[in-house]
C-alpha cells in the first residue's frame, strides 16, 4: 500500500475538501492494483464514532468488497493491552470520589466558591488531572511550581492540589487520557520490538492530545504505518511554518500549530507531508484564508504576499457575508438559506458552537415544516425527565410552595400510568383553590380538605397519593448519596404511576426517559464513593451531571439539513457550509476559566494552553470555509451589546479590503449577496399596519350597570371607570398569584388584625395597652398568618418602630370616645335608581355625647383631605352613612370626626374635611354621579382620571392602554 520509506509517513488533506470521502477514495487508489484481502488487512484508526460510521456508510455504497477494520483512538485507551495495564476508571466515579474533597475544601474556605459550583469544581478538578495524566506531567512538577508572584488564590488551590495528590496516588485505575498514554507507550515499545506486517492508518486527529500525540508518533514510525491529517495548509510557506509556530505563547492559537509540534517530534520538515489524495476544493479561497490567518507577529505578509493573490473571484465565489442587526434576523436569513437548499436537493450544514442560534434556526424552520438533523440533541437536563428528576430533587432542601406543587401534579410525566385525566381535573380544581384562597405552602391537611369537597371517586386516594410523595420531603438530612438517588428513583416513579396503579408511569419510556435511566443507573453505581451530602448538594449535583447529557429525539429529520457542531464538522461534507454566530465569546468560545492553574502556571509544568481551544477553533474554521458555497454570517448586535466580529472574520474582511479594487470588490459583493437575504427575512418579517386600538368608553345597557358598589370602589369609579365595566359588568376578575406574595394587601389584612385584637383586648384591660404588648401581638399574629420568615421579621421591624406613636395615638383617641365597634358593615340606598353603596367600617368609636368617630387604618399611603373630596370619598361616604342609614348595630347619628390611622412608615392621622363638606352635601354630590352612570349614554371611560399617568390598572391590558395615551380622545361605543 506504501513506498518503502525511512522517514515517518505523514499525509495531509487540503481544507475544504470532505475528509472522509478522501480518505476512503485514497484508500481504494493505494488498493487497486493488489489483492482484495490488502484493504481487508488493513486497520483505520479514527478520533469520532460519527466519522466511523460515516466511512462505513461510503464503504457500504458499494461495490462489494472487504473493509478495513475501523477503530476508534478511544478504544485503544479503553480494550488495548488490558492484560498490561488496568482498565481505566469511570469519568463519574472519578468525579464523585473528588466530591468529598472538594466539599471539604468549601467548608474550610466559604469564600473559594458557593456550593452550587460543587460538582462543577470536582469535574474540573478530575479534568486537571486527566490532563496531566495525558500529558505527563506529575506532582512534582506541581509541587515545585513557585507561585510568591502569583495572588494567594492560586496559592490556596496549589495547596490543596497538594492534599489531593495523595489520594491519586492510592487510585489503582488510571484515567481514560493515562490509560491512552500508557497505551500508546507500550505499544511504541511493543511495536518497534515486533512491527505490524499490516498498513496502520490513524486519520482525522490533530494530536491535540499529549497521549493522542504519542499514538500518532508510534503509529507513523511503523514500517506501513501512516498519518492522515486533515485540514493541513499546504500553502503556508516554509519559514511561517520552521519559525512562527513553536512557541505556545504566541502560535498555539494557530491552525496548524499541532500540525507543526507533530512533524517537530518526528522530526519532519513541512515539505514531508504529502497530499494523500486528489480532492475537490477551492485552491484560490485556502491560499486566501491561509494568507489571513498568518501568526501575529509576520501579518505584515499581507503587504508583500497580498498583492500576489490574483484569482480573487474564485476565491470569493459563493461566499455570502451576513451581517444580521440582530440574532433572530441572523437565524431568519439562515433558515431561509436552509429551506432554498431543501428546495433545490442540496445538501447545507449549518455550522456553530452557539446552541442558542441552532435552536432559533430550528424554530424558525418549523414554520416551514423542516426539522434539522441536530447532531448536538437537546440537553437531558431540559427534557421531560430531566426537569421531572430535578423538580423533585429541589423538593428534598425547599418547602414546597403551591407553585412547586402544581408544577410537578401538571408534568406531562406526573401521574401517566392511569386516569391521567382524573388527575388533571383534581390537579386544575386544586390551582383553582390555592389561588383562590391559599395557603402558599400547601400540606398535608390542605390537600385532605380540597379532596372532601370533590366528587370524583379517585379523590381520597389521590390526595393519599399526593401527600406521601409530595409533602415533608425538605427534612434537610444528610444522606450517603445512594440513599438520595434510591430515594429520587423511588419517588419519581411513584409519581409518574399515579395514585391508581405502581410501576413508573411513561418516566423512562422515551429516548429521553431511556437516557435518564441510564444517567440514574451510572450514578448510583458510582455514588458510593461520593460518601454523604445534604439535599441542596445533591439537587446540584443532580443538575450538573444531567447538563452535560444530551438526547437526540427519534423524530425522522430531513436527510439534507443538518446542524453541526465545529467537531461533528470536521467528519463531514456538504454543498452549502453556513458558519454561523462568528463573534468573540461564540467563534471562538471564551476559554473556560481554570479554578486550579492560571495561564503562566499551566505554561510552566507543560500543561495545555487555553489557547489550544482557540487554535482548533481556528482549524475548524479553516476547514469549514473552504466548502463549495459557503456562508459567513454574525449579529452585529446580541441581546445586551454590540458584538465583536470573531478575530478570523475581521482578519478575512481587513485583507481584502487592503487588496485594492478588486478586493473591495470581492468583499462588497459577498456583503451584497448578505443585504439580498436579509431584505428577504425584512420582507418574511412585514406585517400589514394594524390601527391602533382607540381609547375605549363603553355604554353598557343600563340593565346590566351594577346595582352595588363599597365605598372602596367609589374612588376607582372616579379615576378609572373602565376597570368598574370589566368587573362588576363583563364579570372579570384579575387571576390571583399561584403562590401569595408578603406584598401590601396581605400586610395590610394581617397589621387590621393585629389592631382589632389590640383594641378589644385593652377595652377589658387597659393596663395592657402597651407598645411591649403590641409588638408581642403582631408577633403572634405574623407567626399564625405570614410563613415567608423574611417577611415576618421585615413587619415585626416596621411596628416596632411605629409602636410608641400607635399607642400614644390611641391613648388620645380614648380621651375622644370609646370604640363601639369593629369591622362593622352598613349600607345605604339611593332609591331612585335602585343603587345599593356598601361599607365595612374598621372602627366605630362614640363620644361621651353620643356622636360617632369613624376610623379607617392605613398601612400604605393615605390621601390627603384635597383627594378625598374629588376622588377618595371613602371616608366621606361613610361618614354620610352612618348619618343617613347608619352600621350595623348603631343608629343613625352625628359624625363628629372620620380619619385615617397611619400603620406604616406614616403614624399620622388625616382627618376627613367633614368641616368643609356636610353628609348631605357628600351624598348629594354621590348620588348625581351615580345616576350619572345609569344614562344609558354615559361611558365607562378607561383612565379617565388616574394619579399618575405611569399608575397600572388591573385591565390596561383589555383597554389596550399602551395603543393609547391620555391624551387620546376616547371613543364611545353603544353596547346592546
Amino acid at each position: 500500500m506504501f513506498e518503502p520509506s525511512d522517514k515517518p509517513r505523514v499525509f495531509g488533506v487540503p481544507p475544504g475538501a470532505d475528509f472522509p470521502s478522501t480518505l476512503v477514495n485514497g484508500l481504494l487508489h493505494r488498493t487497486k492494483d493488489l489483492p482484495p484481502e490488502a484493504l481487508g488487512r488493513a486497520v483505520l484508526i479514527v478520533n469520532t464514532r460519527r466519522m466511523a460510521r460515516r466511512i462505513r456508510a461510503l464503504f457500504d455504497a458499494g461495490p462489494p468488497r472487504l473493509l478495513p477494520r475501523i477503530q476508534l483512538v478511544t478504544d485503544f485507551g479503553e480494550t488495548v493491552a488490558l492484560g498490561n495495564i488496568p482498565a481505566p476508571t469511570s469519568p463519574l466515579r472519578r468525579r464523585l470520589g473528588l466530591v468529598q474533597l472538594v466539599r471539604a475544601l468549601i467548608d474550610k474556605e466559604p469564600d473559594l466558591a458557593p456550593r452550587a459550583a460543587l460538582y462543577d469544581l470536582a469535574d474540573s478538578l478530575a479534568t486537571l488531572f486527566d490532563e496531566m495524566q495525558g500529558e505527563g506531567v506529575t506532582f512534582d512538577a506541581l509541587a515545585n511550581l513557585d507561585v510568591s508572584a502569583h495572588s494567594d488564590h492560586w496559592a490556596r488551590a496549589l495547596k490543596f492540589l497538594t492534599i489531593v495528590q495523595q489520594v491519586e496516588d492510592q487510585s489503582t485505575h488510571p484515567d481514560p487520557s493515562a490509560r491512552l498514554r500508557m497505551v500508546s507507550e507500550y505499544l511504541a515499545q511493543l511495536w518497534q520490538e515486533v512491527p505490524p506486517q499490516h498498513p496502520i492508518i490513524l486519520a482525522g486527529s490533530t494530536g491535540s492530545r499529549g497521549a493522542t500525540n504519542l499514538l500518532m508518533q508510534a503509529v507513523a514510525k511503523l514500517p506501513n504505518g501512516a498519518l492522515v491529517l486533515p485540514g493541513f495548509d499546504f500553502d503556508l510557506p516554509d519559514h511561517v511554518w520552521e519559525t512562527q509556530l513553536d512557541d505556545m505563547l504566541t502560535g498555539e492559537d494557530h491552525p496548524q500549530f499541532r500540525f507543526r509540534k507533530l512533524t517537530t517530534a518526528l522530526d519532519l520538515r513541512k515539505r514531508d507531508v504529502g497530499e494523500w489524495h486528489g480532492s475537490d476544493h477551492n485552491s484560490a479561497r485556502n491560499r486566501l484564508v491561509s494568507l489571513a490567518l498568518r501568526p501575529a507577529p509576520v501579518t505584515d505578509q499581507w503587504l508583500s504576499e497580498g498583492p500576489k493573490i490574483t484569482d480573487l473571484d474564485d476565491a470569493m465565489a459563493n461566499v455570502t457575508l451576513v451581517e444580521a442587526p440582530s440574532q433572530r434576523e441572523e437565524a431568519l436569513s439562515i433558515a431561509m438559506r436552509l429551506r432554498k437548499a431543501a428546495e433545490d436537493g442540496q445538501k447545507a450544514a449549518l455550522i456553530t458552537p452557539d446552541r442558542l442560534l441552532s435552536r432559533q434556526v430550528t424554530a424558525a424552520l418549523d414554520r416551514w415544516g423542516i426539522l434539522p438533523d441536530d447532531s448536538a440533541g437537546e440537553p437531558l437536563h431540559l427534557s421531560a425527565p430531566g426537569r421531572f428528576l430535578r423538580q423533585i430533587a429541589a423538593l428534598f432542601h425547599q418547602k414546597m410552595g403551591a407553585e412547586a406543587l402544581l408544577a410537578l401534579l401538571k408534568h406531562p410525566i406526573c401521574h401517566s400510568g392511569e386516569l391521567r385525566n382524573y388527575h388533571l381535573l383534581l390537579s386544575r380544581a386544586l390551582e383553582q383553590r390555592v389561588r383562590r384562597k391559599g395557603p402558599p405552602f400547601p400540606d398535608a391537611e390542605t390537600i385532605l380538605s380540597f379532596a372532601e369537597k370533590q366528587t370524583h371517586d379517585i379523590a381520597p386516594a389521590w390526595a393519599n397519593w399526593v401527600n406521601s410523595t409530595l409533602i415533608g420531603l425538605d427534612s434537610g438530612q444528610e444522606r450517603p448519596l445512594t440513599e438520595h438517588v434510591d430515594l429520587l428513583i423511588e419517588l419519581a416513579e411513584r409519581l409518574a404511576a399515579g395514585s391508581q396503579t405502581d410501576g413508573s408511569g411513561r418516566l423512562w419510556e422515551s429516548e429521553a426517559g431511556q437516557k435518564a435511566r441510564s444517567v440514574m443507573d451510572k450514578l448510583r453505581d458510582a455514588a458510593e464513593v461520593a460518601g454523604t451530602m445534604g439535599p441542596e448538594d445533591f439537587a446540584n449535583l443532580l443538575t450538573a451531571i444531567l447538563q452535560g447529557e444530551e438526547v437526540r429525539s427519534s423524530a425522522t429529520p430531513h436527510p439534507q439539513i443538518l446542524i453541526w457542531g465545529t467537531l461533528e464538522a470536521r467528519v463531514q461534507g456538504a454543498d452549502v457550509v453556513i458558519l454561523g454566530g462568528l463573534i468573540e465569546g461564540s467563534w471562538p468560545e471564551a476559554p473556560t476559566p481554570d479554578p486550579w492553574l492560571n495561564r503562566a502556571m499551566r505554561a510552566e509544568v507543560g500543561l495545555l494552553l487555553p489557547e489550544r481551544r482557540i487554535g482548533l477553533s481556528a482549524h475548524d474554521f479553516q476547514q469549514a470555509i473552504g466548502a463549495p458555497e459557503v456562508w459567513l454570517t454574525r449579529a452585529l448586535r446580541g441581546s445586551e451589546a454590540e458584538t465583536v466580529a470573531s478575530r478570523w472574520l475581521s482578519r478575512l474582511t481587513n485583507l481584502l479590503d487592503g487588496l485594492g479594487p478588486k478586493g473591495k470588490t470581492a468583499l462588497s459583493d459577498a456583503r451584497k449577496r448578505g443585504q439580498h437575504w436579509l431584505g428577504l427575512v425584512r420582507s418574511l418579517e412585514a406585517v400589514q399596519q394594524v390601527a391602533p386600538a382607540p381609547r375605549p368608553a363603553p355604554c353598557p345597557p343600563v340593565i346590566a350597570r351594577p346595582r352595588q358598589l363599597s365605598v372602596t370602589q367609589i374612588k376607582r369609579l372616579i379615576r378609572d371607570p373602565y376597570a368598574i365595566y370589566a368587573r362588576e359588568v363583563l364579570r372579570l376578575r384579575p387571576l390571583d398569584p399561584l403562590m401569595k406574595a408578603p406584598d401590601a394587601l396581605m400586610r395590610g389584612i394581617v397589621i387590621h388584625e393585629v389592631m382589632e385584637t389590640f383594641i378589644k383586648t385593652a377595652l377589658d384591660a387597659p393596663e395592657r395597652l402597651t407598645t411591649e404588648e403590641l409588638i408581642d401581638l403582631t408577633r403572634t399574629t405574623l407567626d399564625q398568618h405570614v410563613p415567608w420568615a423574611e417577611a415576618r421579621l421585615m413587619w415585626l421591624a416596621r411596628m416596632a418602630r411605629a409602636a410608641e406613636d400607635v399607642v400614644q395615638g390611641e391613648l388620645r383617641r380614648r380621651e375622644q370616645g370609646r370604640p363601639a365597634g369593629f369591622e362593622i358593615p352598613g349600607q345605604a340606598r339611593i332609591n331612585e335608581v335602585d343603587f345599593t353603596l356598601t361599607a365595612k367600617a374598621d372602627r366605630i368609636d362614640l363620644d361621651a355625647n353620643g356622636n360617632a368617630l369613624i376610623y379607617d387604618y392605613k398601612t400604605g399611603a393615605m390621601s390627603t383631605p384635597n383627594q378625598q373630596k374629588s376622588f377618595d370619598l371613602q371616608l366621606l361616604l361613610e361618614a354620610a352613612m352612618a348619618e343617613q342609614a347608619g352600621f350595623k348595630d348603631l343608629d343613625p347619628r352625628h359624625v363628629v370626626r372620620a380619619a385615617f390611622i397611619g400603620l406604616g412608615a406614616n403614624t399620622k392621622e388625616v382627618d376627613a374635611p367633614l368641616e368643609d363638606l356636610s353628609a348631605d352635601e357628600v351624598w348629594a354630590r354621590f348620588s348625581t354621579l351615580i345616576q350619572q352612570y345609569f344614562d344609558a349614554d354615559q361611558p365607562y371611560t378607561s383612565r379617565r382620571a388616574m394619579f399618575k399617568a405611569d399608575m397600572e390598572g388591573d385591565y390596561d391590558h383589555l383597554a389596550r392602554f399602551g395603543e393609547w395615551d391620555v391624551t387620546a380622545l376616547a371613543e364611545r361605543s353603544i353596547l346592546t
